[in-house]
């Protein structure tokens, strides 16, 4: 069985798939070899690997690069976030995706916000976005690809519910694989998203939104760590690098 397709049929199974996110390849096997079925690129971490803030601001070989290299040290299927997609029109969006098929992974991150300028895509724009990468990647023999469709209403929007479960059911009308919808954390509305959206949803981790056997009994398919497990990472380094320094010792890091 492909990759493509061992990943699409984890997002079916009676188990939720709780995804691990990697940000090089230290990261990725530290995931795999812990027991994940499956990894998600952090555009996040990746980013802060690199010295730059999330948001498009690496050149997009680049960061492919990293993706790719992910893909070949790994056993297990491997879904890139790619943010907005890196580009400024539809037909580099759908070039990117395509590079990023063609280097192994199994699925994308696709989100509608935009990214050098506030606000949205329309629900029209984003919605032929998605048929036509899913188009293209039929025609380039990708079939089954996972199209997490992102969408960032919860992080733009006042009231964002039902703009959102309009959404989410546009996409997948669309051609998406599923939706993600970072920062939905009510249980009400996860239970309504779940029960309307006929698809997978995706939820990502935040305070207070973090318990995997809850969110599968909410009827949410998949859960990201996101950037977090980097993040602390990267916490954890800061604060023992100062602690080196401070203390002019180095035998707490034989502890």
């Amino acid at each position: 069985m492909s990759k493509i397709q061992q990943f699409h049929d984890l997002h079916f199974s009676q188990e939720l798939l709780f995804i691990g996110n990697a940000w090089d390849v230290l990261s990725a096997l530290t995931l795999e070899k812990a027991g994940f079925q499956a990894i998600g690129t952090t555009s996040w971490g990746i980013a802060n690997s690199l010295g730059y803030a999330d948001g498009e601001q690496i050149d997009f070989q680049r960061h492919l690069t990293i993706i790719q290299s992910i893909t070949e040290q790994v056993n297990i299927p491997v879904s890139a976030n790619i943010e907005a997609g890196y580009g400024h029109d539809e037909q580099k969006i759908i070039d990117n995706v395509l590079r990023a098929a063609d280097v192994g992974v199994a699925g994308i991150n696709i989100e509608d916000s935009l990214k050098h300028q506030a606000g949205l895509r329309s629900i029209i724009e984003h919605c032929h976005l998605i048929t036509n990468v899913r188009k293209e990647l039929d025609n380039h023999g990708y079939k089954n690809f996972f199209i997490n469709a992102r969408t960032d209403t919860y992080f733009q929007l006042e009231r964002p519910f039902e703009e959102t479960m309009t959404r989410a059911k546009a996409y997948i009308e669309s051609g998406a694989s599923g939706v993600f919808i970072p920062g939905l954390t009510d249980v009400n509305e996860i239970k309504a998203m779940a029960c309307n959206v006929i698809a997978p949803i995706n939820l990502l981790s935040l305070p207070g939104l973090t318990n995997v056997k809850l969110l599968k009994e909410l009827g949410v398919k998949r859960f990201s760590i996101g950037n977090a497990l980097s993040d602390k990472i990267i916490a954890h380094l800061t604060q023992h690098a100062a602690q080196l320094l401070k203390d002019q010792d180095t035998s707490s890091l034989y502890v």
